[in-house]
């Protein structure tokens, strides 16, 4: 990478910048995620190497400037692997998953503190960017660790009755901001849901999706070997192909 950026190297490369390489960040990100759900082991070999690019990249660009380099990055996850753990590197103790979580958490408040960082605001550091389900399930968990939340997956389920009922009730002639939050507040109760069953919202909604696309896809396959597309199918048709799909899976 210091050789591609150097001022005979890649003209391409030597123009990217913090914020250019940001989309690639998220895109090779993603990439990943669809190899390992695929169990494509050859492919996330090749996509994981494309992830550690991008550190590489912003590494490159920063030692540039003067601001850090990669061995900083890499001693500065070193340290806090070893401070995080001290049921592994120290005295501390630790017997199950969940007490490993809430000790982390509690070093990392302390860390913000001793860095004169405000730790007030429970959700503040929860980040604005992410993908909304990713950022719903962190919001209710963060909220949770201070008893706001419900005891059991059947209240979530009440809950979620509820708001289907008010979904009903707005599509019955409420203005459509309205019908919208009635659709994100039904989102969120089912991303709580998916938090109560230990279900990765954004994970499990991402492998539906890819289920759709394949089970879409041999539908038209089979209906462009008939020389047709799935406009010129009926609706019956297509749910017959999609049930075949679904003995394909």
């Amino acid at each position: 990478m210091a050789r591609l950026r150097a001022p005979d190297g890649c003209p391409w490369d030597r123009e990217q910048t913090f914020d250019s390489i940001k989309p690639y960040l998220v895109e090779e990100t993603y990439e990943v995620m669809d190899s390992i759900d695929a169990r494509d082991w050859p492919e996330l070999t090749a996509e994981h190497g494309d992830l550690m690019l991008q550190s590489v990249f912003f590494a490159q660009m920063a030692a540039e400037e003067g601001r850090f380099t990669i061995s900083d990055s890499l001693d500065a996850i070193n340290q806090k692997l070893v401070r995080r753990h001290p049921h592994v590197f120290a005295d501390g103790a630790a017997r199950t998953s969940g007490q490993v979580k809430e000790r982390w958490d509690e070093i990392k408040k302390e860390e913000k503190q001793s860095q004169g960082r405000d730790t007030r605001q429970l959700l503040g550091s929860i980040s604005r960017s992410a993908p909304a389900l990713v950022e719903a399930q962190q919001l209710t968990a963060r909220a949770a660790t201070v008893g706001f939340d419900w005891e059991n997956p059947e209240q979530v389920l009440d809950k979620l009755n509820e708001e289907l009922g008010e979904l009903a009730e707005a599509r019955r002639g409420a203005p459509r901001e309205e019908i919208e939050n009635e659709i994100g507040d039904l989102l969120f109760v089912l991303v709580n849901l998916a938090r109560f069953l230990k279900v990765d919202a954004e994970q499990a909604l991402r492998k539906t999706n890819a289920k759709f696309r394949k089970r879409f896809g041999y539908s038209e396959q089979k209906l462009a070997e008939q020389g047709r597309s799935p406009k010129q199918a009926s609706l019956d048709e297509m749910e017959a192909l999609w049930q075949e799909a679904k003995n394909h899976d």
